[in-house]
């Protein structure tokens, strides 16, 4: 029997030109496409993003996965995910997986393989890394992650600040993805650690309607777009030309 493989492919963080040349030679080769969607709606930027670099006859299916806190709901989510996936790679077509900025960072993608793996372990996963919201970020305003010998460290701001409170006196620069709902508490933390004033908030990055945050505070009296992340420094300042 011929096996399809899968291609779990990052597609950059909005801007169509972020795409790289090595996913835009596979995604013209497949012969199926996913992209993950909210339960609540079937919208994919991922999906607007790949469109012109597909041909007219390949399908582009959303798979949904809940946005919620229940384990359950969530991995009998990923589970059914994996299943579809796998039945389309066994009668033998290529399919990709596609998604927002790099598919190991942050990643639904990420989920869905560990389930393809454990079920069907003779399936072919080929990943194809993509660039990051956070480095599109660092670009847009001038600003190093990282210099020297300073470290870097990648929260998730889906719960707020508490995780960068424990080990804010460690962090020579720290990144909020996912900074929407709690951005309020995040800039709490960066100002308890004396970093608020060396952050800036980005909320849609490359995207219509980008903006630059210089005081992330404003953060703590009306929540960001959902496409928000911070970019924080202990020492220099975040820059924008």
């Amino acid at each position: 029997m011929t096996l399809g493989i899968l291609y779990g492919i990052g597609v950059g963080p909005g801007d169509p030109d972020f795409i790289t040349l090595k996913a835009v030679e596979i995604l013209s080769k497949v012969d199926m496409v996913f992209a993950a969607s909210s339960s609540k709606n079937t919208h994919s930027l991922a999906a607007e993003i790949v469109k012109p670099h597909l041909k007219a006859s390949v399908p582009i299916q959303r798979l949904p996965f809940p946005m919620t806190r229940n384990t359950q709901a969530k991995e009998s989510a990923w589970q059914d995910n994996a299943g579809t996936v796998i039945k389309v790679l066994e009668q033998g077509k290529n399919a990709a997986f596609i998604t927002l900025g790099d598919c190991m960072t942050y990643s639904t993608y990420g989920y869905l393989i560990k389930y393809i793996q454990k079920l069907a372990p003779h399936i072919e996963i080929c990943s194809i890394p993509g660039i990051t919201s956070y480095q599109a970020a660092a670009a847009r305003i001038n600003t190093p992650l990282v210099e020297g010998e300073e470290s870097m460290t990648l929260l998730s701001g889906v719960m707020g600040g508490d995780k960068f409170r424990q080990i804010s006196d460690r962090v020579d620069n720290v990144v909020f993805l996912k900074a929407y709902k709690n951005a309020g508490d995040i800039a709490k933390a960066l100002d308890e650690a004396g970093m608020a004033q060396k952050s800036v908030g980005i909320v849609k990055c490359g995207l219509e309607g980008e903006q630059i945050i210089h005081n992330v505070n404003t953060f703590q009296e009306k929540k960001p777009d959902y496409w928000t992340l911070i970019i924080a420094k202990k020492s220099g300042y975040c820059v924008e030309s």
